[in-house]
Order: structure tokens, then sequence, then C-alpha cells
């Protein structure tokens, strides 16, 4: 992968062709071009047979240079940086910026060629495409010109790594409406690079944003859960209340799920830290035995359940 800055100041991932794609592009430039020199020089010879020799040779040079110089110059200008060979081999030049190439660049680019390739028999263009790190030879050089590859072979760039099947459903009851959509989008970067990084770089990146996730969130990250498993398996969470709600299957209130959904036997987070849970309440024998001043023992039962005050606890599934 070659970076590229464009003048915005954004980087730029593209992939430097190599010389053997390129290669092949020029030769089937070079076939095409010669095979079109050929049949423009015998319809010059046959229908200027009548003339001096001096005029036949400034017609042959002519031909020459318009054909197997101008040529190749109109098409890649014309064609943004894909001649006929290049777009065979799903090449394309463009800019040491990203940007198109303009009849400035092909000029550079078609006049030194004649040096490199057609007097050298491309042996200096092999040569300088060797020594480059991004594969250039001298035209690409003094142009400030690169060739890269517009078909790049499918990957798992955007493949978001799911968490471990124990962790299915963990997370259910956590309040995830704090955590910003930056946050997220982090978090989602960091799990599409995760196998590009270095471990020792991934595993702190990984532990800063889960606790930028937990800060917000109000619970702890479990010592039992990596960091990276935590951040797959509450991204995974988001990406399921987004899918219900989306479907209008979220609870009303866009509260958390309804503890059916989670998978029995595995454990529920509480949604509230350890700090947050009141006291247990008094033992029995602490209490009075006698009715309170009002004349109704408390905790009889006769208060409605839903004037009672919750506690922030959300039992085990």
């Amino acid at each position: 992968m070659s970076e590229l800055v464009t003048g915005e100041a954004v980087t730029l991932e593209l992939r430097a062709a190599r010389l053997p794609s390129r290669a092949l592009a020029v030769l089937l430039d070079l076939v095409v071009a010669v095979a079109v020199y050929v049949a423009v020089t015998i319809a010059l010879v046959v229908s200027t047979s009548s003339l001096d020799v001096a005029a036949q040779t400034a017609l042959s040079i002519a031909t020459f240079v318009l054909v197997l110089v101008g040529g190749p110059i109109a098409v890649e200008t014309l064609s943004h940086g894909r001649s006929l060979g290049k777009a065979a081999c799903g090449l394309r030049v463009v800019r040491d910026d990203g940007g198109p190439i303009r009849f400035r660049h092909s000029l550079v680019r078609g006049l030194i060629g004649v040096i490199e390739i057609l007097m050298t028999l491309g042996v200096v263009a092999c040569v300088a495409s060797l020594v480059s790190a991004r594969g250039r030879r001298l035209g690409d050089v003094f142009a400030g010109t690169l060739v890269v590859r517009e078909r790049v072979p499918s990957s798992s760039a955007g493949f978001i790594p799911p968490p471990p099947p124990w962790l299915a459903g963990r997370f259910a009851g956590l309040d995830l409406s704090a955590v910003p959509d930056d946050l997220w989008l982090a978090v989602r970067q960091y799990l599409t690079r995760l196998g590009q990084l270095d471990p020792r770089v991934g595993w702190a990146m990984a532990e800063r944003l889960a606790a930028d996730v937990a800060a917000r969130t109000g619970a702890p990250v479990p010592r039992e859960i990596p960091p990276p498993a935590y951040l797959a398996a509450v991204l995974q969470e988001r990406q399921v209340r987004e899918a219900r709600r989306a479907t209008g299957d979220a609870p009303a209130g866009g509260g958390a799920p309804p503890a059916a959904a989670v998978p029995p036997g595995v454990p529920v987070f509480p949604v509230a830290p350890a700090s947050a849970v009141p006291p247990p309440p008094p033992a029995p024998a602490d209490r009075p035995t006698g009715p309170p001043a009002g004349g109704r023992p408390e905790g009889s039962g006769d208060e409605p359940r839903g004037n009672r005050p919750g506690t922030g606890f959300v039992p085990p599934a």
C-alpha cells in the first residue's frame, strides 16, 4: 500500500502497480501502437509513391512521432490515465496526490518514455521500476505521477470480528445511551484493523477504548474479559438494539431488551455499579415488633408494587 496525501491533507492508501503488471500493460500498448503505425505507414507508402525520397522520409518521421509518441499521450490525457493496456490490466496513472493526470503529465511521460522504453527496449524503465519503492519509472518521477491498481482483490478490511460465544447476551442490560457516536466509530475502526496492529499497541488501544466505554456506561469492565472481546461484545449489543429499533421490536422507552432475549445460563452484566446498590435491610431481630404509627406494618404488601422505590439492581436471568 502506498500512502498519498491529497491537497486537503487526506491520506489515501493506494496499491502501487509493480513491474510485471506494468510491463504487460506497456507491451499491450506497444502492440496496438505498432499495428497502427504499420497500417498508417503502408497507407502512406501507397498514397505517396509519386513523391521524392525526402518527402517520404519526412512523412515517415512525422508518422512515427504522431503514432508512437503523440498517440499514447493523447490516449492517456483523454482517458485520464487509462490506456488500452492499463485498462486491460486494471491500472491507472494518477498524480502524486491521487488526482487525475493532465496533458502536461502525459506529455512528460510520453517524451521520456521514448528514451527509456523505445530507444533502450525498456531496460532503463525496468531498472528504474525495480529501484523505486513505488515501482515508478523515470517518466513518473519527472512528471510527478504514479501507476496504481484499480482492481484490488477483496480483503477483510471492513470485517468486524464477532465476540466469543460465551459473551452472547452478557451486556444485554447495559445502558449504552451515553456513549457518543465518535467513540462507537473509534471502536469500530479499531476492531476492523485489529489484525493489522502490533499486539502491544492493539492491547493498549483496547484498554483505553474499553475504559472510555465503561466510563460512559457507568459499569466497569469485568476483569475476566479481555478488552478486545469486551469491545466486540458491546458493539454487537449496540447493533442488535439498533436492528430491533429499526424493525420495531425494541422495548418501549428505548431501554434494554427484555430478559427473555438473553440465552439461558448466561450471566447478565449489572446495569449499575456496586456503589449504586442500596445496603441490605437490617436483620429481623433488630426491627420493632409492633406496628408503626400509621397503624399498618411495614412490608405488609398493601402498598402497590408500582409505587415502591426501585433499587437499580437487575437480577440474573
